[in-house]
């Protein structure tokens, strides 16, 4: 792993949202779902996942959600459920309510926050299942209020229509029943356009691959989408008295994920910063997923060297990480600090894997910078919000000619005489129609 200075490592990554051929694809396969509807479906799902399907078969079935039960260890139906309930814990914690402010004069000002009616959540199923992301999706979305949530993930290649159980038993501890065995671009269009076997959502989340990806910013607009989210990303932020086989480990945690992910040591300390590359090698070693990390840290890893922890803050800011622990003395002395981060992991002992599978904040969070302007998923991304304003006939007469001269002032003189109109009718004149 290579110790660099700041000065010598290029702190802004490139965002690449696909090659050409990549987005030309993708616009085709959406094009023929909106078109051809379950045949394109099917077609896609045989060419690319190598299963051959009917439109019965599309949807998993009850038996199959409890099937997948016996094919689980009771351990990790535990693990799940202690997991959803501290999940459940966390987002209850962010619901709004809808208000009103009545105001003397009889205005009524105010907000109505209604649950989206339809979700989709998409789950990978390539190269790793993640069950852990169904709960991420799926419980902030019931908290909201959403009616109906339904999700697609990726049959098993190899000529077998099943699923990977662990999913199924986690979309059915969080009380998902309507599942679709279809994956990748052809999933994103089918969700927001529908299929005869696939009602459309009004909102596509969770992870995928790079056509994954692109389909869901081919659909935006038609739908809502969490994000467009790129390769996993962490940045350690320590100083001489972080222990540097947990480094280590934690950025290999990351590393693991994919070629394209990115793992970075900010450190003031030479001596941290030498420990810390040669046990990355180390482990390394012992590391089933050795391939892929190895060349995430070799390609877009990193242990940067800086003058003084003010320096390594700067850092972190410029590079707005997705996840950034920071294992220092006094960790929260540097909370303040810290102004673009999706989540933030203080001390030792908060490993970023806490956070990926059970302490309860959402690990749906942006990456490629985009924590300088963006967020976690949360419950307010399940929701919309409605404006509510009555206006009395006293406060109009009161304020009908400040609301007059604003859109005279703007040139919109149909908006003047709607208001206009009303104070001539209640006696309280105008300065007439046309006069400016």
């Amino acid at each position: 792993m290579k110790v660099v200075s700041s000065k010598d490592f290029k702190l802004e990554r490139e965002v690449e949202y696909g090659t050409p051929e990549q987005n030309q694809a993708v616009k085709e396969i959406v094009a023929a779902i909106k078109k051809e509807g379950d045949t394109a479906l099917l077609r896609y799902t045989e060419q690319f996942d190598r299963v051959a399907l009917t439109p019965n078969q599309l949807r998993v079935t009850p038996e199959e959600l409890q099937a997948a039960y016996g094919r689980v260890e009771q351990s990790f139906v535990s693990a799940i459920q202690a997991a959803a309930a501290n999940i459940r814990a966390f987002h209850a914690r962010q619901k709004r309510n809808s208000w009103m402010d009545l105001q003397p004069d009889g205005t009524i000002l105010g907000q109505i926050i209604r649950p989206l009616k339809r979700v989709g959540v998409y789950v990978p199923g390539g190269k790793a299942a993640y069950p852990s992301s169904v709960l991420m999706n799926v419980i902030p979305a019931q908290i909201a209020g959403v009616p109906e949530i339904v999700m697609v993930t990726p049959p098993s290649t190899g000529g077998k229509e099943g699923i990977d159980p662990y999913i199924l038993v986690a979309a059915a501890e969080a009380g998902v029943n309507e599942i679709y065995r279809v994956g990748g671009a052809q999933a994103v269009a089918a969700l927001a356009f529908g299929t005869e076997s696939i009602a459309p959502v009004d909102k596509i989340c969770g992870p995928g691959n790079i056509y994954v990806a692109l389909a869901k910013r081919e659909v935006y607009g038609a739908v809502d989408i969490d994000s467009i989210a790129g390769p996993s990303e962490i940045v350690v932020l320590a100083d001489e008295t972080a222990e540097p086989a947990y480094v280590a480990a934690d950025l290999l945690s990351q590393a693991e994920h994919d070629e394209m992910a990115s793992a970075i040591l900010v450190t003031p300390s030479q001596s941290l910063a030498d420990s810390v590359a040669a046990e990355v090698e180390r482990q390394l070693q012992e590391l089933p997923r050795q391939a892929i990390a190895r060349s995430s840290v070799e390609n877009y890893g990193a242990i940067i060297v800086v003058e003084s922890m003010e320096e390594g803050i700067s850092v972190v800011n410029r590079l707005a990480p997705e996840h950034l622990e920071i294992v220092v003395e006094d960790p929260m002395g540097l909370v303040g600090s810290i102004e673009n981060a999706g989540a933030i992991f203080l001390g030792a002992y908060s490993s970023e894997p806490v956070g990926d599978y059970f302490a309860g904040p959402n690990h749906i969070i942006p990456t490629n910078g985009t924590a300088r302007f963006s967020s976690p998923v949360d419950v307010d991304d399940f929701i919309k919000k409605s404006s509510l304003i009555y206006y009395s006939k006293e406060a109009l007469l009161r304020d009908g000619k400040t609301i007059i001269e604003l859109a005279r002032r703007e040139g919109l003189e149909g908006h003047a005489r709607a208001i206009e109109i009303r104070l001539k009718n209640e006696g309280k004149g105008g300065d007439g129609y046309g006069e400016q």
